[in-house]
């Protein structure tokens, strides 16, 4: 989907200021953030991509003043709404925290969660779309405005580059997110800087993006 979210290329947001020595927790509530998106995962009721499109739906002014792990907050709070896990009223404190009745894998015990980490997931499929290009093709990156999630950055739409690699077929992460895996061939396409900004653009310097089948057209 077009929003806040995707802010590669654009202007406006003011300079990046790297904080020295940054610790990779502000608080022990981003702590617990990380560790409830984590137990969360391993219930099996939402996959990664619905988890990002929960994110992208947050309010855009609320976006942008929000912190790294606020956004991950309020995208928890989204899904598992919409997954019928909590409510409004359980949330407020309004009413108490009625039994789950969502199927779900079994809660993961804190012993569990180093081997769950250090596995991580995989989203190669064996079976799904024929490839439609192949290494060394130039292509276009099709100008689409998804009202759904979308993994093609404006910044790169109606650019020509070239395949520089075939990942081979992964879960389609637009269809994954609204519950379809869609297993296509993902791409590395290179772009150079130059198609992407124009006189804004450096000789010699290129960015690849990763895009999937249904992301390209061919370049005629």
């Amino acid at each position: 989907m077009d929003g806040v979210h995707d802010m590669g290329g654009m202007h406006g947001m003011g300079p990046i200021d790297p904080e020295e020595n940054e610790p990779v927790f502000h608080g022990d509530w981003e702590k617990r953030m990380f560790a409830l998106n984590n137990a969360v995962s391993a219930l099996g009721v939402r996959n990664i991509d619905e988890s990002r499109h929960a994110r992208e739906r947050m309010d855009p002014g609320k976006y942008l003043t929000s912190s790294y792990y606020e956004i991950w907050l309020d995208g928890l709070i989204r899904i598992l709404s919409e997954k019928g896990l909590i409510s409004e009223d359980e949330l407020s404190g309004a009413v108490a925290p009625k039994p789950v009745t969502t199927p779900h894998k079994p809660a993961i015990s804190g012993e569990d969660i180093p081997a769950m980490m250090e596995k991580g997931a995989n989203y190669i499929r064996k079976t799904g779309k024929p490839a439609r290009f192949k290494v060394k093709d130039v292509v276009r990156a099709r100008n689409i405005h998804p009202a759904g999630h979308t993994r093609l950055p404006r910044y790169a739409r109606g650019h020509t580059g070239e395949i520089v690699t075939d990942y081979g077929l992964h879960v389609f992460a637009d269809s994954s997110a609204h519950g379809n895996e869609d297993p296509q061939h993902l791409y590395s396409v290179r772009f150079s800087s130059e198609a992407l900004w124009g006189a804004d653009g450096t000789p010699g310097d290129y960015v690849y993006v990763d895009l999937w089948d249904d992301h390209l057209e061919a370049a005629t």
